[in-house]
């Protein structure tokens, strides 16, 4: 009988250490950093990266109509949260009223499996030497 307590004390502090260790596991820098994972080994290039950055930009901005100047850099890899994704930058400035959506700068849009995963808002070191072209599409977005 008072062996009892011991061996209870025992069993709850091995699933307390396991829920301690599954914890740990379960929370680091790169699951913060990035929201979902490949089965792929090797990522595809995002062939129509334009189109789905258009088409979340449509929702995305508050006031379409209010930007500039937009340009956009092909994708390529880079290391986002310790793992290789394809990332197109692309830079606009906008004239209108609104939140930071519409502030303008340098955004970098991150594709998995070749479509595009989210888009990062401060992304100065992800887009600092991108070779940026022309976007007139976003441009267009409200017309």
């Amino acid at each position: 009988m008072s062996n009892q307590p011991a061996i209870l004390l025992r069993r709850t502090a091995v699933v307390g250490i396991a829920l301690l260790v599954t914890a740990c596991v379960g929370v680091s820098d790169e699951n913060l950093t990035l929201t979902a994972t490949s089965g792929l080994a090797v990522q595809p290039y995002p062939s129509n990266y334009r189109a789905d950055l258009l088409a979340f930009m449509r929702t995305y901005l508050n006031d379409p109509r209010a930007i500039r100047d937009a340009a956009i850099a092909e994708p390529v890899q880079r290391t986002v949260g310790a793992r290789q994704r394809y990332v197109a930058c692309v830079r606009y400035a906008a004239t209108g009223k609104g939140d930071a959506s519409n502030g303008g700068g340098d955004r970098a849009a991150v594709y998995l499996d070749g479509r595009m995963e989210r888009l990062i808002e401060k992304a100065r070191e992800l887009c600092a030497d991108a070779a940026y072209a022309p976007f007139p599409e976003m441009e267009k977005l409200s017309r």
